[in-house]
């Protein structure tokens, strides 16, 4: 039975920190290789920028640029520059000894150092109609979709510092906010409470629920079923967005037994670097990024990650 070659470098992900890394990967001649998901175990090609309608924020671009049409560029670029992709998920990986092993399709793979970019999902409330409407006026992320809802009424669904952070941030550009949370108490600090409640453009709904979003029949989002948990009353909300801020989940099940993770499940990297709890294993991106969560910043530490990962290679390989 053959060997596998064992490349430089691969690459877990593929969305702005995965292809990010990919570019510098390539250009530094490591010949890198990015498994970029086929959506099967939630790792999805393109990453999360694959759901956005319009990107405003992203350098570069004087005129909006659709999510989809920008991972398409930065795919493009990477493997113009050579790093060879493949449109499968990785199953299983093992840190424990070099060269690390990476498993796809039935396939062992072998690399000298790893960049993991697999990023995070948004968490949302489960609504049928909720997933239906999701970027036509459904928004698990203010700083992106915002400015696109200005001058109109939204609704934030949520009652920890995100969901302060988006519901302040969208008072600056909405006349109202409507705040809604399951309970009579924020989990949120005491700080960011403090501001949401001392703005008179957001409006607090506590002990309820969103259960139903409208209207699909528009193809937009026109309102909200809000329940009061304590008396089971449902009254409509007008509103023509929804953000829906109750966190979001990394994915790391196939790196959590073989890597140091933060409490809320993120990998752990040392301050000011992308390396991991394992040498030459590097992240990037939204995996271990809770607290910005944007194309720019995951790009970055995309960018950081491939640097690194030269430099590894230079220090241990001699590459």
């Amino acid at each position: 039975m053959s060997v596998p070659e064992v490349r430089n470098v691969i690459i877990i992900g593929s969305g702005p920190a995965g292809l990010t890394a990919g570019i510098y990967a390539a250009r530094a001649n490591l010949k890198p290789l990015c498994f970029e998901g086929f959506n099967a175990g939630g790792l999805i090609p393109g990453g999360q920028l694959m759901f956005t309608t319009e990107v405003e924020n992203y350098p570069g671009f004087i005129e909006p640029i659709t999510g989809p049409e920008l991972m398409g560029r930065f795919r493009g670029q990477a493997e113009h520059q050579g790093c060879e992709l493949i449109t499968q998920d990785v199953e299983k990986v093992d840190f424990s000894s070099r060269p690390f092993k990476v498993w796809s399709d039935g396939q062992l793979y072998l690399a000298k150092t790893i960049v993991l970019s697999t990023g995070a999902r948004a968490n949302y409330i489960g609504l049928e109609n909720e997933e239906k409407l999701k970027n036509r006026g459904v928004s698990a992320c203010a700083v992106c979709d915002g400015p696109l809802f200005k001058g109109k009424r939204v609704t934030v669904v949520g009652g920890g510092d995100t969901a302060m952070e988006e519901a302040s941030y969208l008072a600056g550009l909405c006349p109202e906010v409507m705040l809604v949370h399951r309970r009579d108490d924020f989990r949120a600090s005491k700080t960011m409470q403090d501001r949401v409640r001392a703005n008179p453009k957001i409006k607090l709904m506590l002990s309820s629920a969103v259960v139903d979003v409208f209207d699909v029949s528009q193809n937009k989002v026109t309102g909200v079923a809000i329940k009061n948990l304590k008396t089971g009353e449902v009254v409509r909300h007008d509103t023509e967005g929804l953000f829906v801020a109750i966190g979001h989940t990394p994915l790391t099940d196939i790196v959590k037994d073989q890597l140091e993770l933060h409490p809320n499940g993120y990998v752990k990297v040392q301050p000011g670097t992308t390396s991991t709890s394992v040498p030459g294993v590097f992240a990037s991106g939204d995996v271990q990024d809770w607290v910005y969560r944007q194309a720019i910043t995951a790009a970055g530490t995309g960018c950081m990650a491939a640097l690194e990962a030269e430099r590894w290679l230079v220090a241990h390989d001699g590459h």
